[in-house]
C-alpha cells in the first residue's frame, strides 16, 4: 500500500487509482455511509424532534445537503487534505504541522490543546458509532413485522460482540471484501433514493439553501437544537483526512465525488420525498423507502455495512492512539 500511496502523491496511474478507491470504500466511508440509517429518523423522532411538515422536511434536507457540501466536500476533501504531514493525515498530523508553524509557546500550547480536544471528539464518535449504527440497522426488522421488536436488542448485542471478537484477531483477511460490500451498499442507497425522488421530484427544491435559512427563522432555538441530529449526517467525515496516509488523496477524492456523495444525497432526498408523501413514514424513513420484499435483505446488507463501518472506526481509534503516543501525549504503550 505504501508504494501505491507514494505514487499517488506524484500522479497516480489510472490503473491503480480504481482498486485503491474501491478499497477505500470499506474503510474511509463506512461511518458516513451508514448515517442515512438514523439521521432523518433522529431529526423527526429524537429528543429535540421537529414536526414532519413539508417546510421542515425541505429545511432539514437543505441543511444536510449543504453540510455534506461545505463540511465534507469543501473543508475535508478539497482543502484540509492538502495539509499532509509526510503523507499522513488526521487531527494529530494537523496538530503536528501547526506546532511546527509557530515559535510562540503560548500558541503552541493552545494548538496542542485543540488537537487533543479534536482527538477526544474522534474517540467519542468511535464510542457511539458501533452501537447506534448496528442498532439502527437491526431496527429495520420492526418495519418488516412488529413481532421482531423483542429481538432487536439481543440481535444487536450478538452482532456487536461478534464484531469485537473478529476485531481483536485482525481484519486483514476479510478486509478484501469490505470495498465491494460498501460499493453495493452505496449503489443500494442511490437506487432507493432515486426511486422515491422520481416519484416526488418536488423534494429537489431543498437544494435551495433558502429552505435552510427559513427553517432557522421559523424554529429558532428549536431549530438550533435540531442541528444535533443533522450533524449525524457528516459523522465520519474526518476519516477522509485521517486515512489519507493509507490510500492517498486521489483515490479518496475519486470515490467521494463519483460514488459516495451522489449516493448519500439521493438517499437523503429519497427519504425526504417519502416524508412529503407520507408523514407517517417518520417512524423509520430509511427502511420504509424499500418495498416489502426487499426489507429483510436490506436489513442484512445494512447490518453488514454497519459492522464494516464500526470496524473501520475502531481501527481508526488505534491509529489515533498510536499518533498521540508518538507525539508524547500518552505513555509509551504497545499497539497491537
Amino acid at each position: 500500500m505504501s508504494a501505491v500511496v507514494a505514487e499517488d502523491q506524484h500522479g497516480h496511474s489510472g490503473t491503480k487509482v480504481l482498486p485503491v478507491a474501491l478499497a477505500a470504500m470499506g474503510v474511509v466511508f463506512g461511518d458516513i455511509g451508514t448515517s442515512p440509517l438514523y439521521t432523518m429518523k433522529e431529526v423527526f423522532n429524537g429528543p429535540h424532534a421537529v414536526p414532519a411538515t413539508p417546510e421542515n422536511v425541505l429545511g432539514i434536507l437543505s441543511l444536510v445537503f449543504w453540510a455534506l457540501t461545505f463540511v465534507v466536500s469543501l473543508k475535508y476533501v478539497v482543502y484540509i487534505m492538502r495539509a499532509d504531514n509526510r503523507g499522513e493525515g488526521g487531527i494529530m498530523a494537523l496538530t503536528s504541522l501547526a506546532l511546527r508553524s509557530t515559535d510562540s509557546p503560548r500558541a503552541a500550547s493552545l494548538m496542542a490543546a485543540l488537537g487533543l480536544f479534536g482527538a477526544a471528539l474522534f474517540y467519542g464518535d468511535g464510542v457511539i458509532t458501533p452501537a447506534i449504527s448496528v442498532l439502527s440497522a437491526v431496527e429495520g426488522l420492526e418495519v418488516a413485522t412488529p413481532a421482531f421488536r423483542p429481538f432487536v436488542i439481543p440481535i444487536s448485542l450478538v452482532v456487536l460482540i461478534g464484531l469485537f471478537v473478529i476485531q481483536r484477531k485482525g481484519t486483514a483477511q476479510v478486509g478484501a471484501v469490505f470495498g465491494p460490500v460498501m460499493l453495493f451498499w452505496f449503489a443500494t442507497l442511490g437506487v432507493l433514493g432515486a426511486f422515491n425522488v422520481v416519484r416526488h421530484p418536488d423534494v429537489l427544491g431543498a437544494l435551495n439553501p433558502l429552505h435552510a435559512v427559513r427553517f432557522f427563522v421559523e424554529n429558532r432555538v428549536h431549530g438550533f437544537l435540531a442541528l444535533g441530529a443533522v450533524v449525524l449526517a457528516i459523522t465520519g467525515g474526518e476519516a477522509l483526512y485521517a486515512d489519507m496516509g493509507h490510500f492517498g488523496k486521489k483515490p479518496i477524492r475519486l470515490a467521494w465525488f463519483s460514488i459516495v456523495m451522489p449516493s448519500l444525497t439521493l438517499n437523503y432526498f429519497g427519504q425526504g420525498a417519502l416524508l412529503l408523501a407520507n408523514p407517517e413514514a417518520v417512524k423509520n424513513p430509511f427502511f420504509m423507502m424499500a418495498p416489502d420484499w426487499a426489507l429483510i435483505p436490506l436489513v442484512v446488507l445494512a447490518t453488514a455495512a454497519t459492522v464494516i463501518a464500526s470496524q473501520a472506526l475502531i481501527t481508526g481509534a488505534f491509529s489515533v492512539t498510536k499518533q498521540v503516543i508518538q507525539l508524547g501525549y500518552l505513555p509509551r504503550l504497545q499497539v497491537q
